[in-house]
């Protein structure tokens, strides 16, 4: 089922930009959240002070639950299968390439990996703020690169005046079509834009941990992390899958993840769709309604720059309007496309 599956996010960037920062800080604030994390080379990935080394094809623990292993791209299923075993317990899992390693191929990998327990997560291009240009003149793959990009973070944006930001962030958001770009220095991205963090027991969530006052002031200055918005929907009318997969098919720019359960109403009588979407990224998973729960359509929208009015209004707009509206025979179809192979409704939904 979709509340099983480990979103496995693919981290990318050429050399300098910030990957390896930006996953230590990701690593700094697991805190209930267990990470498997897998390098092409160790290099300087740690937690605190630690340094992890070893050779390819070896597991290092790196406390707070997370796990990092070094493997060559062709071995990349074969560690999936490693990860993801129940055991484990992982949340998420972070592909972090190497400065010049081909994303398109690793996010190949991920799409067509054969095990059941992951989801794609996402592919995420950091790009160096101040050395952007000349990154593109050095590596002009740059610009495919972020074309294929879910969401793209401009780091190091304190190291350059605030005109050279707007005309980086400008010709980013040019390149990356639909994406969504969000701005950072250290890395300091909040960990929510990429997977939903585990709150430990007595923590409350949004509470600031230990290593957010430890690291917050990196540089001498205070870096808050990159802002995004969240929109959430909740209502008791079936939304009409027509509609939805209107809205799901254009959904704006900048509108990083969807999450939640949606209700089809007569389109599905017997199940509830799980909804997951990251970038341009799309799956449904059906699931039986359990017994005695409110059917209720719940969503969380995740982004940067959204205008949550007019999406809380496109969204009303998918609920079903009375008996007249009620979907026809033909009108899942468009929903079953998203459907994994194997997890399709009964025939006689």
């Amino acid at each position: 089922m979709s509340a099983q599956q480990i979103p496995v996010v693919v981290l990318a960037g050429f050399l300098g930009a910030g990957k390896t920062t930006l996953l230590n800080h990701l690593l700094r604030s697991a805190r209930g959240t267990r990470i498997g994390v897998m390098v092409n080379d160790f290099g300087d990935i740690g937690i605190d002070a630690m340094t992890v080394a070893g050779q390819v094809g070896s597991t290092v623990s790196l406390g707070n639950g997370c796990l990092c292993c070094a493997v060559d791209a062709s071995e990349l299923d074969e560690y999936l299968e490693v990860l993801t075993r129940p055991e484990l317990g992982l949340d998420v899992i972070v592909i972090e390439a190497s400065g010049l390693a081909e994303p398109q191929e690793l996010v190949r990998m991920v799409l067509a990996s054969e095990n059941r327990r992951t989801v794609y997560g996402g592919l995420v291009e950091v790009v160096d703020a101040a050395g952007f240009a000349a990154t593109r003149e050095r590596h002009p793959e740059t610009d495919r690169h972020l074309a294929l990009a879910d969401l793209v973070v401009v780091n190091k944006a304190d190291r350059v005046s605030g005109e050279e930001l707007r005309a980086v962030r400008e010709t980013v958001a040019g390149l990356a079509e639909r994406a969504a770009v969000i701005e950072a220095a250290h890395g300091r991205i909040d960990p929510e834009l990429l997977f939903d963090r585990v709150v430990p027991d007595g923590e409350i969530a949004g509470q600031m941990s230990i290593e957010d006052i430890l690291y917050g002031d990196e540089g001498g200055h205070a870096h808050p992390h990159a802002a995004y918005d969240t929109v959430s929907l909740a209502t008791a009318v079936p939304l009409h899958p027509r509609r939805l997969m209107a809205f799901l098919d254009s959904r704006p720019e900048g509108l990083y993840r969807i999450k939640g359960f949606v209700d089809l109403g007569a389109a599905d009588p017997g199940h509830r769709y799980a909804v997951h979407a990251v970038g341009r990224f799309l799956r449904f998973y059906p699931e039986p309604w359990p017994a005695g729960e409110q059917r209720l359509s719940q969503l969380v929208l995740i982004g940067s720059g959204v205008d949550a009015a007019a999406l809380r209004k496109e969204l009303a707009a998918c609920e079903q309007d009375g008996p007249g509206d009620t979907p026809d025979e033909h009108a899942l179809w468009g929903v079953l496309r998203y459907v994994p192979q194997g997890e399709e409704p009964p025939a006689e939904a």
